[in-house]
């Protein structure tokens, strides 16, 4: 057995570019740039009037000038009009161009209007009030946003905005999801005293549809022959495979075997931790990557997070950002493993506080599903105090 610091350094060493795609904006959300955005003129485009009111010459306000003449309307979306007499007014509206001639706003609420005159009930006039000068946010040419950046909802706005219908972006790997088992049985069926239903497949799945991958499922029955000749046809299409069950030392644990006999690398099997201490991982021939999690689904779900996840985020360029958090009471912890717990972490009193989610075995999935984060406990010791900060993953 490897230690956890080990077997993660193992893990990311694999990680790789699967290249680059160019995906419509409405998709991509979630996914990793590959290009520089660059502005495609500045931002804003032109002096831009940031509230309902009056566009006036602040010079002649200066003077002592009040009462202001209403020569035209400069609305949102019209080209741009002169203020011919810089006496005079013209009533703007939010988001539209500054007219030629004039460099202040005076909203509304401080104007009376009567007979097609603003008059202003206001001293404190100043020059570009109430606009939002052309060019101030960025430059034409300038990078908006650099590559290697996660696209957001609000990454989606500004790429719309500087005329973006199609990015780049990096492309993910193929995924097949597969469950080991005799014992399992399709959702919608009612399983018999001796079997279960799949769950880990789902769970999987839906974790890689967080970072915008769709997988493939598949059903591994616990024969070596069919197992082999499944698996064969799988590793030679997909990037990467992800096994949940048959890594142990049971009778009917035929996965480290089946692999071996068609050229498996193995870079470990077994960490020194819990859950997840059977764990497999190591590459094909043709490069196709195993993870080989433990079938129970406390250890396939840590195991995912911790390890493929962080080299899914190595392979895309994403650094993880560290966490931690306080234990909410003294835990104890005799076996000389590392302990990811499961957690509910809150910040409380300024801090982020760790309460452990009452587990009684590593199927546990009620207690998988109470819990928020993993809160990694290493090796080395048996007591774990309360004034200490541990690393903490959130789910």
């Amino acid at each position: 057995m490897i230690d956890v610091a080990e077997s993660l350094t193992l893990v990311l060493a694999e990680a790789k570019n699967f290249g680059v795609e160019e995906v419509p904006l409405l998709i991509a959300a979630g996914r990793v740039l590959a290009e520089d955005i660059i502005a495609d003129r500045d931002y804003p485009p032109f002096d831009r009037v940031t509230m309902d009111g009056i566009a006036i010459a602040s010079s002649v306000f200066i003077d002592g000038i009040r009462e202001f003449k209403m020569e035209a309307i400069q609305a949102a979306g019209q080209p741009q009009v002169t203020l011919t007499n810089k006496k005079n007014c013209i009533e703007v509206m939010t988001g539209a161009m500054l007219p030629i001639g004039t460099d202040a706003v005076i909203p509304y609420e401080l104007c009376d209007i009567r007979s097609g005159s603003a008059i202003v009930n206001t001293d404190m006039v100043a020059a570009y009030q109430n606009v939002h000068r052309r060019g101030v946010d960025s430059k034409q040419g300038e990078v908006l946003i650099a590559k290697d950046a996660r696209i957001t909802p609000a990454v989606i706005g500004l790429l719309a905005s500087s005329g973006y219908n199609k990015v780049k972006v990096y492309h993910l790997p193929k995924i097949a999801v597969c469950a080991t088992g005799d014992e399992l049985v399709p959702v919608k069926a009612m399983p018999l005293p001796h079997q279960i239903r799949q769950s880990n497949s789902y769970m999987l799945t839906t974790a890689l549809q967080k970072d915008c991958i769709t997988a493939s499922q598949y059903h591994l029955p616990d024969n070596a022959l069919l197992l082999k000749e499944q698996l064969t046809t799988i590793t030679a299409y997909y990037d990467v495979v992800l096994l949940s069950g048959a890594v142990s030392k049971g009778k009917f644990d035929y996965l480290p075997r089946v692999l071996n006999e068609m050229g498996f690398s193995e870079k470990f099997h077994g960490i020194a931790q819990r859950p997840g201490k059977p764990f497999l991982f190591g590459k094909m021939p043709n490069g196709a990557l195993i993870f080989g999690f433990p079938g129970n689904p406390v250890s396939t779900y840590v195991c995912y997070q911790l390890y493929f996840r962080g080299w899914l985020n190595a392979c895309l360029k994403q650094q993880s950002r560290p966490a931690s958090a306080f234990l909410s009471k003294p835990f104890t912890f005799k076996p000389d493993l590392t302990l990811h717990l499961l957690v509910n972490a809150a910040t409380e009193r300024g801090k982020v506080i760790a309460h452990p989610v009452e587990t009684s075995t590593s199927g546990d999935l009620v207690s998988l599903a109470a819990a928020n984060a993993i809160l990694t406990l290493a090796k080395g010791r048996d007591e774990f105090g309360t004034d200490e900060a541990f690393s903490l993953h959130w789910l």
